[in-house]
């Protein structure tokens, strides 16, 4: 995966004051820091920041961060937004090697079609949008799919049945449900109306035996 170079200002002033000029600036405030670099306060161009971050690779995109003279190997990490305007406050710049194996998050991507749970009038449930993930930065897939044709009603997919990319290793319970199939819910509540009617019926007949 290649890295997308962007441009980070060093030495600006801390502090909310600071930050809302920041902003009204047109600027994302943040932090570089990893492999025993002090942090270290930047600023990068919001506009560029959003074109860099919105390529395939997403969150996991690869930043050549071009620092005083100096070219750190990056990922974007603790993204704060606006709670309103969703629009990115601050970013933590983490320093990576391209030898060394990291975490990650990638979106998982349901492929196929779960032809059995459409013809039982079911319902495909995905629990699980996000996989956790170790890897060499530049193997962090963009997504990862898992294919549900095999997918009927009453049963689930786990973490083992997402087919990962060589070098990359899923980093949680193997045996985590991703997507289950459900039965259709007009027939669960109908049954439910049923047993309710049932029941109701049985309670009418003992009150009728009771009285005889």
């Amino acid at each position: 995966m290649p890295e997308i170079t962007l441009a980070a200002e060093v030495g600006r002033t801390t502090g909310s004051s600071a930050t809302r000029r920041l902003r009204t600036e047109g600027k994302i405030p943040g932090v570089l820091y990893g492999h025993g670099l002090e942090p270290v306060p930047v600023a990068v161009d919001a506009r560029e920041f959003r074109a860099a971050m919105s390529g395939e690779a997403g969150l996991n995109t690869l930043l050549s961060l071009e620092v005083d003279g100096r070219s750190h190997l990056t990922l974007a990490r603790d993204i704060q937004r606006h709670p309103v305007r969703n629009t990115v406050a601050h970013v933590d710049f983490q320093i990576v090697r391209r030898d060394e194996v990291i975490a990650a998050e990638v979106p998982i991507v349901l492929v196929g079609e779960a032809i059995e749970v459409s013809h039982g009038d079911g319902i495909v449930d995905q629990l699980l949008f996000t996989l956790p993930v170790k890897a060499r930065p530049a193997d962090i897939p963009s997504s990862v799919d898992l294919d549900i044709s095999s997918l009927t009603i009453g049963v689930s997919l786990h973490v083992s049945d997402i087919v990962l990319p060589a070098g990359v290793e899923a980093d949680t319970d193997p045996e985590t449900p991703v997507v289950s199939g459900i039965p259709p819910r007009v027939q669960t509540t109908a049954e439910e109306g049923g047993a309710e009617e049932g029941d109701a019926a049985s309670a009418t007949a003992e009150a009728s035996t009771s009285e005889s």
